[in-house]
């Protein structure tokens, strides 16, 4: 074996880099959405040992809905991409691009094992361009295919010395080779396969045994003429090793999976639930398709699901002689590479393992996959489709007649190649540019339409999307998803009846329950969200209720440990003010998955509808325990904490209310309630920043607005307020506080009494009974000397507020005004004072407003599904609410505040009475 040069190393990196350079300009797409972007195993916050209990895509190995695809390692590379850069795709596909690299490296080390220098060069090069292997580069998912063929490579590369001296065993290579399968394994499946493939190259090309060979010492030995020779008898114990270890790691994976193999649908693979012969039939039929696509790329497809490949159902079906050529092609490949010895067999056998061996995990011939064909599962069987292809141009190339021809021929096929491959990249930049692709390539797969839909709906494009939904029902008129999402759209579109009809079409196709037999055995989990989604639509309607729960119900009943179904009843059990029933769903939900921080959350809102603000804010508690960035639990939590009037849990309040501003830094309502925060602190400098942050952000915001101009008045800087209560209502002209505070500026500082006249008619004209605006109203008619109407006015206040002690004092005054002879010689002090914002009736404390609500009863709820493969959750913006109560602590304290203000009626009063 020769090794591997600079200029070598070089070339093939130069290569790989021209032909991907620009994947790293591609985002998310595809699966990368589930296996990146929902996955929460990739933060910091989930712990490592997580990564071993979940399958690829997060699912707990547990759980039946579980992919059972187990790779632990390719998930913490993915955790470590997203430590250095969250969830920007350039540095994930940056690595995807630099594993091909080195595969394409290694791969040139082992195929000079068996070709020239020369040949492997142009090996490697042509498994560098490939454009079959798009899908695995630019893909980031599939660095599960780039991590494992890495290991698989070495592993195969140490067995290769494990021949010592006069065919002497040495252990340490086999040792570091069974440690290496292992690890390739953990990166995926089919990493497993190279111990078939070191099997192979230990008895036909390490050992040089032919088929005959074997077959006459077999004889022999069972006829008793001979024994086994040394030699073979040294094969024979490296061979059982190699095999027992792969045993073991079968066990395990076995054990990991716990005995069950993942649930598929007739959608996902049509021929596996396919009866006899059109099940052998279509599977055989694969084989040649798959060589057809390494043979001539030409047209590829991210997805080959459903209706893609129309099902084999004859034997007179034109494609059976397909299958028929390529078995006696593959047969007459294999008769030569076993029979005759010599290092041209010997290459075309170990080409053929690499083609074989590793696409049987996903073959269908052993046990179903959930795809028909997928172009990653090729990554590895195209380095014996390379070899294979450099070794036939070797043979070409000796011949003087055709050597310049094959070098133009393969000059040619390594230059389109590329450049396919450079193109295919652009068709993954977007979900929408990559489906767009595939249709182009095959219109028979429901999926795709709806997947176009998808990218199209994600661009809030629903009239097109709903083009293509509407196509997918046409495509496959039983596909339940497809019906899912044309109810969805519709539902976007305020079209209801059409979204129930869809809907109520998705659920006639769903199939009966049948006594004894698991539901989820007979349709996708994730079908059961039309129930879902369907009792959402209905709910709206506050006569349906009941039947909404009826719907959740159902879905519960048939999969007990449907965790959405639990949420999402919870939800409306509270709607329904049903709240012990609502806290009983969550705990529910809880039992099947208590590292949910979002259920946490929900039933932290639960407990503050049962008025239990201490452990709700423990589940808050809980819920940022396992997400630290949990926004809402952030935010609400902070509100809480403020609301409880404790002054120990202000800091923590301020903590968590600046976390979540570096979470959602464009949300003004974080800062506000930091100035809220700030204003109880009596940090009037920074309460004013942040106020005028909110403002900044959101310039109508009524209650930024309100409380920076209550903040001006209470600091004495009462004329900075008034440009702010003018711009509070020139959005809100009703808003009563802000009149009222107007007013009593414009009486006390301006000395303006026909603009605070204004001010406090325009509130009688909103509400005649405000007793707060017609007693301000009753001071400026005695700030203008009319008496008797200022008697009348306080008359009419007193009517409406018998109870106020002030309103009496105030008419007793101003009666002994009218009946005083002197009245007219007595001069009235033109600073008389309104009851504004220092009286009675508005203590400072009952002026704040609160833009978020303190108690929040905004439920994390699972929206109507997208995908098949994965369900959504949004997170809302808390709403602009009144406070409906107030703690004993804030009641403590507004009566600090009308004592205060008492004592400011009496300085009043002693104007009116011309003290």
């Amino acid at each position: 074996m020769a090794d591997i040069n600079l200029k070598e190393v070089t070339l093939i990196v130069g290569v790989v880099t021209a032909c991907y350079w620009n994947s790293l300009f591609c985002g998310f797409v595809f699966d990368d959405v589930s296996a990146i972007l929902d996955n929460k195993d990739l933060h910091p916050s989930t712990p490592l040992k997580t990564l071993f209990q979940n399958d690829f895509w997060g699912t707990p190995m547990s759980e039946e809905r579980s992919h059972k695809s187990y790779r632990p390692l390719t998930v913490l590379t993915f955790r470590l991409n997203y430590l250095f850069s969250e969830l920007k795709p350039m540095s994930y596909h940056l690595l995807n691009m630099i594993f091909h690299a080195v595969v394409s490296v290694i791969f040139l080390k082992v195929c000079k094992l068996f070709l020239d220098n020369r040949s492997s060069v142009i090996a490697s090069l042509l498994f560098a361009v490939h454009p079959i292997h798009t899908e695995a580069v630019t893909g980031v998912v599939g660095r599960a295919e780039l991590l494992s063929s890495i290991f698989f490579l070495a592993a195969f590369l140490s067995y290769t010395k494990s021949k010592g001296p006069d065919n002497s065993i040495v252990w340490t290579p086999i040792a570091l080779t069974v440690v290496l399968v292992a690890v390739a394994t953990l990166c995926k499946e089919q990493g497993i396969t190279v111990v078939g493939i070191c099997c192979v190259y230990e008895v036909f090309i390490a050992q040089g045994y032919t088929l005959p060979l074997l077959c006459t010492t077999a004889r022999q030995f069972f006829r008793g003429k001979s024994n086994i020779p040394f030699s073979m008898l040294q094969t024979l114990i490296k061979l059982i090793v190699l095999m027992f270890s792969t045993l073991l790691l079968v066990v395990i994976r076995v054990q990991v999976i716990q005995s069950q193999l993942p649930v598929f649908t007739r959608f996902d693979n049509p021929a596996a639930v396919s009866p006899t012969p059109t099940r052998q039939l279509t599977f055989n039929y694969l084989l040649p398709l798959n060589a057809w696509l390494l043979l001539n790329p030409s047209e590829l497809c991210c997805d080959w699901t459903m209706g893609t490949i129309p099902l084999i159902e004859s034997f007179l079906d034109i494609r059976n002689l397909a299958t028929f050529i390529f078995f006696c092609f593959l047969g007459a490949l294999g008769v030569f590479s076993l029979r005759y010895p010599g290092d041209s067999s010997k290459t075309v056998l170990m080409a053929l393992c690499l083609m074989a061996l590793p696409f049987i995990p996903a073959s269908n011939l052993f046990f179903p996959v959930g795809f028909v064909v997928a172009e990653r599962v090729l990554y590895v069987p195209s380095m014996g489709f390379c070899i294979l292809v450099a070794h036939g141009w070797q043979k070409i190339s000796n011949k003087s007649v055709l050597k310049k021809l094959s070098w133009v021929c393969l000059s040619m096929v390594i230059f389109t190649h590329a450049l396919k491959t450079l193109h295919r990249n652009w068709d993954w930049e977007s979900e929408y540019t990559l489906f767009m692709s595939a249709l182009k390539v095959n219109k028979n797969n429901a999926k795709l339409w709806n997947n176009v839909g998808h990218a199209l709906e994600n661009e809030k494009n629903f009239e097109r999307a709903l083009k293509y939904f509407l196509q997918a029902t046409h495509v496959q008129p039983d596909d339940i998803g497809a019906h899912m999402n044309v109810g969805r759209t519709y539902k976007n579109l305020n079209r209801t009846k059409e979204a129930e009809e869809s809907y109520m079409m998705a659920k006639s196709l769903m199939p009966q329950i049948i006594p004894g037999k698991k539901y989820a055995a007979r349709i996708a989990p994730n079908h059961l969200n039309v129930y879902i989604n369907l009792a959402n639509l209905i709910r709206a309607n506050e006569s349906r209720l009941e039947e909404a729960d009826q719907l959740y119900r159902q879905a519960i009943s048939m999969r007990p440990d449907f965790k959405q179904a639990y949420i999402s009843r919870g939800e409306l059990l509270l709607k329904m003010n049903k709240p012990l029933k609502a806290k009983e769903a969550y705990l529910k939900a809880l039992e099947l998955d208590r590292n949910n921080a979002d259920l946490w959350y929900n039933l932290a809102i639960v407990h503050i509808e049962l008025k239990e603000p201490n452990e709700a804010l423990k589940n808050f508690n809980r819920a940022l325990e396992l997400n630290p960035k949990h926004k809402l639990a952030l935010f609400n939590s902070a509100i809480l904490m403020q609301e409880s009037g404790e002054v120990k849990l202000r800091p923590e309040a301020r903590k968590r209310l600046l976390s979540y501003i570096n979470e959602e830094p464009q949300d003004a309502n974080g800062y506000f309630n930091l100035g809220m925060l700030a204003m109880d602190d009596k940090k009037d400098s920074e309460a004013e920043m942040w106020m005028k942050k909110a403002i900044k952000l959101q310039a109508d915001f009524r209650s930024a607005l309100f409380n920076l101009a209550l903040l001006y008045s209470q600091t004495a800087k009462e004329l900075m307020a008034l440009p702010i209560l003018e711009e509070l209502l020139r959005y809100y002209p009703d808003h009563i506080k802000g009149l009222i505070l107007k007013g009593d500026i414009l009486m006390n500082q301006k000395k303006d009494i026909l603009g605070a006249k204004k001010c406090f008619e325009k509130i009688l004209e909103m509400d005649p009974n405000n007793v707060q605006g017609k007693h301000n109203l009753c001071v400026v008619y005695f700030e203008e000397k009319d008496l008797l109407k200022a008697e009348r006015c306080l008359v009419e206040t007193l009517a409406l507020a018998p109870h106020e002690e002030y309103i009496q004092r105030h008419l007793n005054i101003v009666r002994d005004k009218i009946s005083s002879s002197s009245f007219a010689e007595q001069p009235v002090s033109p600073a008389g004072k309104t009851s504004g914002v220092e009286g009675d009736k508005i203590p400072t404390e009952s002026v704040k407003e609160v833009r978020s609500e303190p108690r929040p009863t905004q439920i994390i709820k699972p929206s109507d599904n997208k995908r098949q493969s994965k369900s959504n959750k949004l997170l809302g913006k808390s709403t602009d609410k009144e406070t409906p109560h107030k703690t004993t602590k804030e009641i403590k304290e507004i009566e600090k505040k009308r004592v205060a203000a008492l004592k400011r009626l009496e300085e009043i009063e002693r104007i009116l009475n011309g003290e």
